[in-house]
């Protein structure tokens, strides 16, 4: 029995299902979580989509991400784990009453494409996790592979996911599968330019946003001979600003286009003492330097929590991203 067989059974066997993201959602888990209400409501099923936090802003341009919950369903069958497998990033569902029983007591079945990080899910779940673009690209072989239909919302879903975590196609790890499941996606109504325009909209920034990117980009820390760059957002900038717009996606991805650097890293602080990291890196070394911390992702980019002080976390990093760069200096060499 193949992976995405079991994938079937566990679906099919249940009614009433229960769709988890991350508590930092972003477009391929909204897209995998949409994706999956449309293929499965088509099946008959119920649909409950859940996610630590409210949806933000950008991601908005993805229809239905107002059907998703902050209320843990535990009347469901089955619960359905997209894009991470991680208990830190589904921390604050563990913590309300009855969540952990309602994973531990239930069938939980988890699609990812992060082959590159370890499972860290303290509870028992069935792992369907292929090298892909994208979650949404292996919900869409799961759905090919069984036969389900996929209406044309459905595909705007996958194909948004796809696009989102890609970079629109354009990322290392993209191969030929995405470009043909893209196709696919879009011989079933799916349109790039569509959701591209309607990504836009929602990307606009305020006159206010654009001043703040001003300041972020004054704020830019270099180290390791300007080979790593990091800001840091704190608490009161991210009740500011989160709303209209992620201080770190503002200015992460310009981060690592100056000269020089290989990686950027954005870390912001929280009041109970949390801390995030989110990396990209020129680079594969992304998953690698947010392993050492307990994250995870693509080599290219990747992200971690922890509960430490930013004086700590910054000499941490400061080693690990040292260590990354001879590794791949030495493996390189090797080659």
């Amino acid at each position: 029995m193949t992976m995405f067989d079991t994938a079937k059974q566990l679906i099919e066997s249940a009614n009433k299902i229960l769709v988890i993201q991350a508590e930092n959602p972003d477009g391929d888990s909204l897209g995998s979580s949409l994706a999956l209400e449309e293929i499965l409501g088509d099946m008959g099923k119920s649909v409950v989509m859940y996610c630590d936090v409210e949806i933000p802003k950008y991601l908005r341009y993805l229809k239905g991400w107002d059907r998703v919950t902050q209320n843990f369903d535990t009347s469901a069958d089955l619960a359905i784990i997209v894009d991470t497998t991680s208990d830190t990033l589904i921390g604050k569902a563990l913590q309300i009453p009855g969540a952990r029983h309602f994973l531990e007591s239930h069938p939980v079945l988890i699609i990812d494409h992060h082959v590159e990080t370890e499972s860290t899910l303290s509870f028992p779940h069935t792992l369907v996790v292929e090298e892909a673009g994208s979650s949404t690209e292996v919900i869409y072989k799961i759905a090919e592979h069984n036969d389900w239909t996929i209406n044309q919302q459905a595909a705007e879903n996958l194909l948004a996911g796809l696009l989102s975590d890609t970079l629109g196609l354009s990322t290392q790890n993209v191969g030929e599968s995405a470009y043909l499941v893209a196709s696919k996606l879009a011989a079933l109504g799916a349109s790039p330019a569509i959701i591209e325009n309607r990504r836009r909209e929602f990307m606009k920034k305020s006159a206010e946003i654009l001043k703040y990117k001003g300041v972020l980009i004054e704020r830019i820390e270099y180290y390791l001979d300007g080979k790593l760059a990091v800001i840091r957002i704190p608490w009161e900038e991210i009740q500011q600003y989160s709303d209209q717009y992620n201080p770190s996606v503002l200015v992460l991805d310009e981060m690592r286009l100056v000269e020089g650097v290989e990686i950027g890293v954005a870390i912001k602080t929280y009041p109970d003492g949390k801390l995030t990291g989110k990396l990209r890196s020129n680079l594969p070394i992304s998953s690698q330097i947010a392993g050492f911390f307990g994250g995870g992702g693509h080599p290219y980019a990747a992200g971690f929590r922890v509960y430490e002080s930013i004086d700590t976390i910054v000499p941490e990093l400061l080693s690990a991203t040292e260590k990354a760069l001879q590794e791949h200096t030495n493996d390189s060499s090797a080659l």
